[in-house]
């Protein structure tokens, strides 16, 4: 006769383990992707001397508009910085994608929740790949945010 906990729980294969691992390896890409975007910003801000009290002072005039503009050119380095980081961990994981600009371009994709991805990686890894769509989402998000916060600090 099985105990009860034999009969609830599904025994752990091969499947579990690896969607296991698969969300054990994205939740280390969302502490890591966190901690790059937060020191990104928070270079941005101390780079263009983005402060309340600074911005405040300024009028809203073309060379706001070129310290916004600027703003948005850094973030963008910033992603791209981001996407390189799992293009990378996608070459590492499969030794067929040889390629780094097939990487590149797979990172984009999932990153900005393009979705043409399929079929690109491993079935082993597919869930990263999803999870880094996610992962961008959020990111370009803070970003847009941080824009926003930045406009409204000016026009105040």
């Amino acid at each position: 006769m099985k105990n009860t906990v034999d009969a609830v729980a599904p025994a752990l294969d091969e499947t579990t383990i690896a969607l296991g691992f698969q969300v054990a390896v994205s939740g280390a890409f969302v502490l890591l992707m966190v901690t790059i975007h937060g020191l990104g910003l928070l270079g941005i801000s101390r780079l263009l001397k983005l402060n309340a009290d600074q911005l405040k002072k300024r009028d809203l005039d073309f060379a706001a508009v070129l310290l916004v503009g600027t703003t948005g050119v850094l973030l963008f380095i910033l992603h791209i910085m981001e996407i390189v980081v799992f293009a990378i961990f996608y070459i590492v994981v499969d030794r067929k994608v040889s390629d780094f600009a097939d990487a590149l371009y797979y990172s984009a994709a999932a990153y900005a929740t393009l979705g043409t991805t399929r079929g690109f990686i491993p079935t082993d890894w597919q869930l990263v790949g999803a999870l880094e769509a996610l992962i961008g989402f959020v990111l370009i998000g803070w970003s847009t945010a941080f824009v926003a916060r930045t406009m409204s600090r000016l026009e105040a």
